[in-house]
């Protein structure tokens, strides 16, 4: 057993999800180590909580969906409601050899296979404590463009960081994005202005996603008003994405255009909210600073922000609602292009640099103790 194993699942069953004695806890795991599997159990015992598990394949999700109908979605569906309605906490951890597996599938099947699959995803955000990460491959290295064990010391290291670490500066940030009405976005090919005003401002400190690091909040649905270039490359649906920009009008994607221009419109047609955003946050981990294409990851790069089409989050609820959630991210470092955040008029963001005195402690040279 590699002891980071262990320190991992120490977070996730502790800092993360705060395992009490009794407690339900599902551990869903795709395709990674039977030792990380066990360590998870492991870790849930030593917190006297209850551990269930199921274990996926990429491979075989993407044949299942491939040639599915709707009916045998729908009752999955049914089945996987039923037990998660039973757990009190949920840890998924997913790894994958091939983040292309389900680049074949047809758009129609996937469809009906998340919208079928919603009412399972809105219990478990709503009704559970719950933590979501990858896990680290050599696909993974390779999109990182690292060695296999370089990657690896890089994962646990962003993995197992002291999270309690961001929550003053993050304290500081919920409460000024509370507080804001018009959000100014501006950068290479981004002019962009919309309203905040009245939405809950989260924070993310590991105890959601890991790695994490981030405050999000929604924009008023119809107020998004603008043009925003995302320089960051994505994966979505096991398809990747290049140069994604759209425009939007009173408050929906009016134009939406991409290295893959027609598959990106078929998503954003997957349903009326996919054309709506449903998530605003600003990302500032100092460990993460490059896109590998994995949005967990990049969604908390160091000066990045990302600006979600599709569903809203109960806690952060515009009202908008969509079988998508797709976190499209733009760096704003110097040497990203730049780019700056203003809140009601004033400059908060520069460059991916916080600029008020309370918000210093989201910059690196704080959550990096130098």
């Amino acid at each position: 057993m590699d002891p980071r194993y262990n320190d991992l699942a120490a977070v996730l069953t502790g800092f993360s999800c705060a395992l009490k004695k009794g407690e339900h806890v599902l551990i869903d795991a795709y395709d990674i180590p039977e030792q990380m599997v066990v360590a998870l159990i492991r870790a849930a015992r030593k917190r006297r909580a209850i551990p269930h598990v199921l274990e996926h394949s990429a491979r075989v999700m993407r044949e299942l969906i491939r040639n599915g109908k709707r009916e045998q979605f729908d009752e999955l569906a049914r089945v996987e409601l039923q037990r998660m309605q039973k757990m009190d906490a949920y840890i998924a951890v997913r790894g994958s050899h091939n983040i292309f597996e389900s680049s074949d599938v047809d758009s129609k099947n996937m469809a009906d296979y998340m919208s079928a699959m919603k009412p399972v995803l809105d219990h478990r955000v709503a009704k559970t404590k719950w933590v979501v990460l990858r896990w680290p491959t050599a696909a993974m290295a390779q999109q990182a463009m690292m060695s296999t064990e370089a990657f690896e010391d890089f994962y646990f290291r962003v993995c197992t960081q002291d999270f309690a670490r961001m929550k003053p500066g993050m304290a500081a940030l919920k409460r000024l994005m509370e507080r804001t009405d018009e959000v100014h976005i501006k950068g290479p090919g981004t002019d962009l202005r919309f309203s905040i005003k009245g939405m809950s401002a989260i924070p993310c400190g590991g105890d959601r996603n890991i790695p994490d690091g981030e405050v999000f909040t929604a924009p008023i649905r119809d107020s998004v008003e603008g043009v925003i270039a995302y320089n960051a490359p994505t994966v979505y649906q096991g398809v990747s994405f290049d140069n994604v920009r759209l425009v939007f009008e009173k408050g929906k994607i009016v134009e939406a255009t991409s290295s893959n221009t027609k598959k990106l419109n078929e998503i954003l047609d997957s349903d009326e909210g996919a054309r709506y955003i449903g998530e605003f946050a600003i990302g500032f981990n100092p460990h993460i600073k490059e896109p590998m294409r994995d949005i967990l990851f990049d969604e908390k790069i160091a000066g990045s922000f990302h600006f979600t089409p599709g569903q809203a989050y109960d806690i952060a609820d515009n009202g908008n609602r969509s079988q998508v959630h797709w976190d499209l991210v733009n760096i704003q470092r110097k040497e990203w292009g730049g780019g700056e955040i203003f809140f009601d008029g004033k400059l908060i963001r520069e460059d991916g640099v916080f600029l008020p005195k309370a918000l210093h402690k989201l910059n690196p040279d704080y959550l990096l103790g130098e």
